[in-house]
């Protein structure tokens, strides 16, 4: 495979594999949430059709229809009963539906079946949000990631999908094929472009951390961004530091990294990162894409979960952030998090009650401090800054250290690693600093300064 069709495919957000076809007019689609036995999940059965419903405007779809439907059993070869199917079937005729979305992980098998019985191109929760991702990513590791988290999930569904591999046809995501005699050589190429994309993206990761140098050489605490999408993360970021990122009421309308200062109220300054937005029953493949994105939450000082509070659904949605947090490794006893209950200005006219109801839902044990604010009023941003700020302080301490004349590359230590708080008028064996040590450099600090420190 040579570079410039890599680069050609690269051209564009969404990458080769992308499963809709939006280039002429909105795709007329049609809604199914499943409502199953076994299924757990703290979200109500409405609460995930409005947030499926939110993921198909995300792309802006034409949806004509979005049900319910009850599943007493699943069945292996189309996950919902054959009456469901029948009934289904005569919808997408009547309607002239083009794409029938499943709120479900659905196997390879029981996609075909569906698409075959149906009559229509057929996608689950999985494909739906890839597609997300694959038109909004903007930076270049953004968009290798997305394609890298679609090859992944392509590898099992080769039929009628890796129709790119063969141009000259004209096909388009899942629209029309090169038949399974290809799916040998299909396999094998998109096995070469998976090891050549994680080839890029690690070249990608290398050159971004020597950019903005690893954590250890950080002298400014890092305060990362974290929530269920379209809880207002990007609203808060804008609030807190002035910055102009993308913020709309839309699902994943954050994808890519972005990191400004924030000037604190006494004078010290952090960096503040905004992340993706994460959802219920996000892709693994996707979680483990992005981790690279991520790397601002795992190595972060300081967690601030953003909720959207006047969101009914919003104690789930944040059990559903604590579990990707696990999953990338964070662990609230060594990263304190700081719940932001975000809409306040939304909540109804008893506040205090209602805000003391959903304290009942934050995660004993979590959380090192909830503050409740409003990104379009303002409303709690100055508290906001000032519980940042006591965080931090309880993690990092101030010390003063005695540094002779000769000692240079112990000044530049002090510059790279802690925030320089004052210094002294220098003597004749050398140069006093006050000094401000956050927790991840106070081994590296002692071991170098023993008996030449003073606690201030």
């Amino acid at each position: 495979m040579t570079d410039d069709f890599d680069d050609e495919q690269e051209g564009r957000a969404g990458g080769p594999q992308a499963f809709i076809d939006q280039r002429a007019a909105p795709v007329r689609a049609g809604l199914v949430c499943p409502d199953y036995r076994g299924h757990s999940s703290a979200h109500s059965a409405e609460a995930r059709k409005a947030e499926f419903e939110g993921l198909a405007e995300a792309i802006k779809l034409d949806v004509v229809f979005s049900d319910i439907v009850k599943v007493r059993e699943i069945k292996p070869a189309t996950f919902i009963g054959g009456g469901t199917v029948e009934t289904l079937t005569a919808r997408v005729k009547a309607d002239k539906i083009e794409l029938l979305l499943v709120d479900a992980a659905l196997s390879p098998i029981q996609q075909r079946n569906l698409e075959r019985e149906i009559g229509a191109k057929v996608l689950d929760r999985t494909a739906l949000i890839l597609e997300i991702f694959g038109e909004r990513a903007a930076t270049r590791e953004g968009v290798l990631q997305v394609e890298l988290a679609h090859l992944n999930y392509q590898k099992s569904r080769l039929v009628r999908s890796w129709t790119h591999l063969e141009r000259q046809r004209g096909g388009f995501g899942f629209l029309g094929g090169p038949g399974e005699t290809q799916i040998e050589s299909d396999r094998r190429q998109l096995q070469e472009r998976i090891a050549l994309l994680e080839s890029r993206l690690d070249k990608v990761k290398k050159t971004r951390e020597q950019q903005r140098g690893k954590k250890d050489g950080a002298t400014f605490p890092i305060i990362a961004l974290v929530g269920y999408t379209n809880a207002g993360k990007s609203s808060i970021f804008n609030a807190l530091t002035g910055a102009g990122v993308f913020a709309e009421d839309l699902l994943f309308a954050t994808l890519d990294t972005t990191v400004r200062k924030l000037e604190l109220p006494h004078g010290r300054t952090a960096m503040l990162s905004d992340t993706v937005g994460f959802v219920a029953d996000l892709p693994h493949d996707l979680v483990a894409a992005f981790r690279a994105t991520l790397e601002e939450v795992i190595e972060a000082d300081v967690i601030l979960h953003i909720r959207d509070i006047a969101n009914p659904d919003n104690g789930a949605q944040a059990s559903d952030v604590l579990k990707v947090l696990t999953e990338l490794g964070v662990s609230a006893e060594e990263t304190p998090i700081i719940e932001v209950w975000n809409k306040i200005d939304l909540l109804p006219h008893d506040e205090h009650g209602t805000l003391a109801a959903i304290a009942a839902t934050t995660t004993a044990g979590r959380v090192a401090a909830t503050v409740p604010v409003s990104a379009k009023s303002g409303e709690g941003l100055e508290t906001l800054k000032l519980t940042i700020e006591s965080t931090l302080a309880q993690q990092s301490r101030i010390y003063r250290v005695h540094i002779p004349h000769s000692a240079g590359a112990d000044v530049g230590w002090l510059y790279g690693h802690t925030e320089i708080i004052n210094r002294g008028e220098p003597d004749e064996t050398g140069m006093d600093y006050d000094v401000r040590v956050e927790a991840r450099h106070k081994s590296a600090f002692d071991d170098r300064f023993r008996g030449r420190v003073t606690t201030i």
